[in-house]
């Protein structure tokens, strides 16, 4: 399948340099760290939500972490849940399931970050397959998030 056309046209309108680094298949994103030998905590992950008004947006965590659903109820002064597989089927046509770009702002999705992934060097991130991490530098990232809302969203399993 390799990387989601949405995310590709987003790193070149930003004009990112990126690598890209490939890794088996695997069931869920700690699994895709481990196998591909990068630490959990350099793996961002994007959880979808849905406000209470219908909207939706997209949280991002470190793999070796869970999202709190109440620090980000908390943080945005408003109640929010996951969104469903077919929602996610309908707002990420050109990913596999579970494979989405943690990139908020690529899909025109408000986004919230927690603040410990600015503590590590660089990140990866799943490209739209189950095949292929892109990876670059935590600034770089951030950068790639805009103006999304920081703070304290991740817990310790």
């Amino acid at each position: 399948m390799g990387m989601a056309a949405t995310l590709q046209r987003y790193l070149i309108r930003q004009g990112v340099d990126y690598d890209v680094v490939a890794h088996p298949q695997t069931g869920c994103s700690l699994e895709t760290a481990q196998a591909a030998h990068i630490p959990g905590g350099r793996l961002a992950k994007g959880v979808i939500l849905e406000d209470e008004a219908g909207g939706y947006l997209m949280a991002v965590v470190p793999a070796s972490r869970y999202l709190r659903l109440g620090a980000v109820r908390a943080l945005l002064h408003r109640n929010v849940g996951l969104a469903t597989e077919p929602e996610l089927a309908a707002l990420f046509g050109d990913c596999a399931p579970g494979a989405v770009p943690p990139l908020g702002p690529a899909y025109g999705l408000e986004t919230v970050v927690d603040e410990g992934l600015a503590e590590q060097p660089e990140l990866y991130f799943e490209a739209g397959d189950h095949e292929e991490l892109v990876h670059v530098p935590t600034e770089r990232f951030f950068e790639l998030l805009g103006s999304a809302h920081c703070g304290a969203i991740a817990g310790r399993p």
